[in-house]
């Protein structure tokens, strides 16, 4: 099998994230006799700033961790939840249908940075100083600029130089578009993270303290009193075409923390598969699995026609019932066992046919009625206010192979980020930081970085799982993953992407179990997603049927599956996904980068 770089093995660490320099850095860190929770802490502050167009210190963030001595698995959710005046009568009273892409009436309680200090704090080893410090000296001195940021920031110039310009102070410098390969500071946000650590280490001598201390800072200080002053103040531009302030305040961000719980487990002929609750669209991997389970996968050719049409036609019925069913289980019941329930599985099973399917068709668990949100079952549609609006986070658009996210329009679609990090003592993390995007809301001028936009994918009718609500989490799109075998911990992988992230984690997973392919080999290999089902970003549209390949596919294969009904469309030849992976096995660590966009490497020894 073609693989365009090794599978790295090694014994001391491995680390794997979406660019060269947060790798490098995680590698650093266990270098220096770090573990993974240390390793991950500062694998992710550098990716805010190596990939700020990705995600950001005001972002959210689920992750999955393993500790070996305890040997427990655990989520931490970063997902903030929904600030107390985001209600469904405020933002209708504003005449809006949904919630806008972009802007301040996006904004959920950040979450990402608190996510972070709780690993650090129960399972990390290291100080504040340490795992900030490659990120701060990236900010203070300059990130060498990948060809995605100027992409991004071209996109949303008129924006930020006629509405938003504490943006366009920051990444147009000199009035101008940055280079690519050339410096871009952001000393402001340095100032930030400096201060922060100052003032908690003032509190005291213990490391275990001056994490917690750093989180109150955040929470209840001087950052909280920043943000609660600008969503008060200013009245931004978004992608409704409005003018809107913000309804995040500082007593929402004082009220949040970050919280550990139990990881949803599936077992897959063996592997324990894990992933984050239906606050996130995380079962709806488990859903496809347990509708593969009845099938011969390894039967099939992993390039074939079978293949793609397969787990498409699974695809489309999770997805559906990630629609009808999945929102945050503290406000309502989702019926997850009912939907992992091989009862369940072989009925929904029995309605793939040979033929592509043009429906959303949601499940009726244990005896439950489906519910869709009216603005999919009447159709509706939103036009953005302009181009790179909204987040529909997927490369399928023209361009060039270095950059497959710009469209033919020239605006450039969103993404996030993802990191995994084994330790030589078998701690494990999947991480998928993102949001705080520098084109999802103004820079806040004092701390350096821009508000999150997650609260894009509550509904605004009341009676769904997914309705707005004050104090609820958004259906987060962000998924990582961690494979048990045996009990044990085996996997951590995941991928930016949206909607499609547990699609291209779906792909990469079969092939590796039923194919015998390594962890490169299947990050390489050609790959595809539907675009059937309503997207979870502004301006919410779905496009049944479409399946979107990349142009390594056999043109066989794209003729059968059009014979079989479905809208292909055949993108670049690498442009499908941005996974990583990482795993112990056979007293050795593995790991794995996507190529795809020049920015993702996997390192270790």
């Amino acid at each position: 099998m073609f693989t365009t770089r090794p599978e790295i093995l090694g014994t001391f660490g491995v680390v794997a994230s979406t660019h060269w320099l947060a790798s490098a850095t995680g590698m650093g860190i266990l270098e220096r006799g770090g573990n993974a929770f240390d390793a991950a802490v500062a694998t992710g502050m550098v990716l805010q700033v190596a990939e700020p167009h990705l995600n950001g210190p005001a972002g959210d963030m689920p992750l999955i961790l393993h500790e070996a001595k305890t040997g427990e698995t655990k989520v931490i959710c970063g997902q903030g939840p929904a600030p107390a005046g985001a209600t469904i009568e405020h933002y209708r009273g504003l005449g809006l249908e949904i919630v806008p892409g972009t802007g301040l009436l996006a904004t959920c309680i950040p979450g990402v940075f608190d996510a972070w200090m709780l690993m650090l704090r129960d399972h990390g080893t290291m100080r504040l100083e340490d795992v900030f410090e490659a990120a701060i000296g990236y900010a203070e001195n300059g990130v060498p600029l990948v060809p995605r940021i100027i992409e991004t920031v071209g996109t949303v110039r008129e924006l930020f130089e006629t509405e938003w310009p504490t943006s366009a102070a920051q990444w147009l410098p000199g009035g101008d578009l940055p280079k690519a390969g050339t410096l871009l500071a952001n000393r402001t946000l340095a100032a930030t993270w400096r201060r922060l650590i100052e003032e908690a280490k003032a509190t005291s001598a213990d490391r275990t303290e001056q994490v917690e201390a750093a989180r109150r800072i955040w929470a209840e200080g001087f950052i909280a009193d920043v943000i609660d002053r600008f969503c008060r103040d200013n009245a931004v531009l978004d992608a409704s075409g409005g003018r809107h302030r913000g309804v995040l305040t500082g007593a929402d961000m004082a009220g949040w923390r970050a919280t550990c719980e139990n990881p949803l487990i599936y077992d897959y002929h063996g592997y324990g598969v894990c992933k984050c609750g239906p606050w996130s669209q995380g079962p709806a991997l488990l859903q496809n699995l347990s509708l593969m389970a009845g099938m011969d996968v390894a039967a099939m050719d992993p390039l074939g026609a079978d293949f793609v049409h397969t787990v498409v036609e699974c695809m489309k019925l999770s997805y559906a019932d990630r629609e009808a069913w999945y929102g945050d289980p503290e406000f309502v019941d989702v019926p997850v066992d009912d939907l992992l329930s091989k009862a369940y599985a072989d009925e929904r099973r029995a309605l793939i046919g040979d033929r592509a399917s043009h429906e959303l068709s949601p499940g009726a668990p244990g005896g439950r009625q489906p519910k869709l949100a009216d603005f999919i079952t009447e159709g509706r549609t939103v036009t953005p206010m302009a181009a790179g609006a909204g987040e529909p986070t997927v490369a399928r658009y023209g361009g060039t192979d270095d950059d497959p996210n710009t469209r033919p329009d020239g605006s450039t679609a969103g993404d996030t980020c993802h990191l995994d990090i084994i330790d030589r003592w078998g701690n494990m993390v999947s991480a998928t930081p993102s949001g705080g995007w520098l084109q999802s809301s103004p820079l806040i001028p004092e701390l350096g970085f821009a508000l999150g936009s997650r609260a894009q994918m509550f509904w605004l009718e009341e009676g769904l799982p997914a309705s707005l609500a004050p104090g609820k989490r958004p259906r987060t799109t962000l998924t990582p993953s961690l494979v048990l075998r045996g009990g044990e911990a085996w996997m951590p992988f995941g991928t930016p992407g949206g909607d499609q992230q547990d699609q291209w984690q779906l792909i990469l997973l079969l092939r590796h179990l039923h194919h015998g392919l390594n962890l490169q080999e299947a990050i390489d290999i050609p790959s595809f997603h539907t675009e059937h089902f309503p997207s979870s970003f502004y301006p919410r549209a779905s496009r049944p049927g479409v399946v979107v390949m990349e142009g390594r596919w056999s043109a066989d294969v794209v003729t059968e599956l059009r014979r079989r009904g479905h809208e292909v469309e055949v993108g670049l030849d690498w442009s499908e996904g941005r996974l990583t992976a990482a795993k112990k096995e056979d007293g050795l660590l593995k790991a794995a980068a996507n190529p795809r966009g020049m920015q993702g490497y996997a390192v270790g020894r």
